[in-house]
């Protein structure tokens, strides 16, 4: 570890081991790891934020350009974009504007980063839809909480949040779910499936969503494997008693509520 923080110290930036933080590693093990892609095309920035995310519990992908980034968004399916503006050919203005007009990225949060200062730049990128935006240089820290904090909104259970739905409560943290204040047993799966659910309820996903999102883009199931475990969902929630908040959507997917 002190090897990796004299690596990294010349940099102009504020650096230190986020496993002491509120949300770093200490806390982040027992939950799901969300993915950050970092878009930087200098080295030396990127290994900062790699290393600080890495300590901080996220998986961490990187881009070294706006072309790269654009692929990488779609094989990746980060949680969220850290996006410098100073990018060689495609500039992150346009690949920010890009991503927000994907239906698959765009509600992926973006956080743009820049050495542009002034208020007719900020509000540039904001318009162009990220979502945050940050000045270099600037404090990684702070930087590290700006991501939980766009985390809690967009994946609350990947970020220890409690959820809860009609009389379903979901405990991200502890991995615990009730139902009208009786416990139920899931799985794995399940819990990932309805932890899903919960973040966007009304919402409905497709097999081929639910596979990425819960499974992961690097498996390979057959998507028939979806029903079945939305199946054992359904046992599960519905195992005290109580109406199926799960709903089919012919041709569609799933949803909940």
């Amino acid at each position: 570890m002190k090897n990796a923080q004299k690596k990294i110290k010349p940099l102009s930036m504020q650096i230190s081991p986020l496993s002491d933080h509120p949300g770093g590693k200490g806390n982040s093990m027992a939950r799901e790891q969300p993915t950050v892609l970092v878009v930087e095309d200098e080295p030396a920035q990127r290994e900062v934020l790699a290393y600080n995310l890495e300590a901080d519990g996220f998986r961490v992908s990187h881009a070294e350009n706006g072309e790269e980034a654009l692929l990488l968004a779609d094989e990746v399916g980060p949680d969220i974009i850290l996006l410098d503006w100073m990018l060689p050919n495609v500039s992150g203005i346009e690949v920010c504007r890009q991503l927000k007009s994907r239906s698959s990225t765009r509600g992926v949060p973006i956080i743009m980063i820049s050495a542009r200062s002034e208020e007719v730049d900020r509000v540039r990128g904001l318009e162009t839809g990220a979502d945050d935006y940050v000045i270099k240089p600037y404090s990684v820290v702070e930087l590290m909480a700006r991501v939980r904090a766009q985390l809690r909104r967009s994946r609350p259970s990947a970020m220890g949040e409690t959820l809860e739905y009609g009389d379903i409560i979901l405990d991200a943290e502890t991995h615990r779910v009730t139902r009208d204040g009786k416990g139920l047993k899931l799985g794995p799966t399940e819990f990932r499936l309805l932890s899903t659910f919960m973040e966007k309820p009304g919402r409905v996903w497709s097999r081929e969503a639910l596979l990425d999102r819960v499974w992961g883009r690097d498996i390979y199931v057959d998507t028939r494997t979806v029903d079945v475990h939305i199946g054992r969902l359904r046992k599960a929630l519905c195992h005290h008693g109580g109406e199926d908040p799960l709903r089919t959507v012919r041709g569609a997917g799933y949803a909940l509520g």
